[in-house]
């Protein structure tokens, strides 16, 4: 089986994907990104809640990583725009000094929500990096992958 790029037309140029004639259904994707502290910055962060000078770390990463899986057919040139009809980012305390991030997207349309997920998982993520990069520089961001998704041609599901 030969696979090709979806976002290349028959000249081998960029095009974006014509979904005119694509059937309308549910669309949903999962994605995740991983954000590892430092141990003493993890420990003071827990202290206080999460809290900085510059307001609430996790809600604003929420809030953050929302508002970034909305404007995905901006900032990726190739993604449909899509009014997405939910979004929700939950952010969990997996290990010692690691937050997970999980961004779901929705919508009923022709074409998938991969990308809105993912474009909020990574916003969100670096909003926490910004957030704390004051306090330091050795956070990583690790791991920003698609979990599953279900409603297009091929549903998706990581082991």
């Amino acid at each position: 089986m030969m696979m090709e790029l979806s976002h290349i037309n028959s000249k081998g140029e960029p095009s974006i994907v014509d979904v005119g004639t694509k059937q309308v259904t549910r669309r949903k994707a999962l994605a995740q990104a991983v954000v590892t502290l430092p141990a003493e910055i993890f420990s003071l962060l827990q202290q206080e809640s999460f809290a900085t000078k510059k307001g609430p770390v996790i809600q604003t990463a929420i809030i953050a990583g929302i508002m970034g899986a909305k404007k995905t057919g901006e900032l990726i040139p190739l993604c449909h725009p899509l009014g997405l009809e939910n979004c929700t980012v939950d952010i969990e305390i997996k290990n010692p000094g690691e937050l997970t991030i999980y961004c779901t997207a929705s919508i009923e349309a022709k074409t998938g929500v991969e990308m809105e997920a993912l474009t909020g998982a990574s916003v969100a993520a670096l909003t926490i990096y910004d957030m704390c990069k004051a306090l330091s520089q050795d956070i990583v961001i690790r791991e920003i992958k698609l979990m599953e998704k279900t409603g297009g041609k091929n549903d998706f599901k990581r082991g």
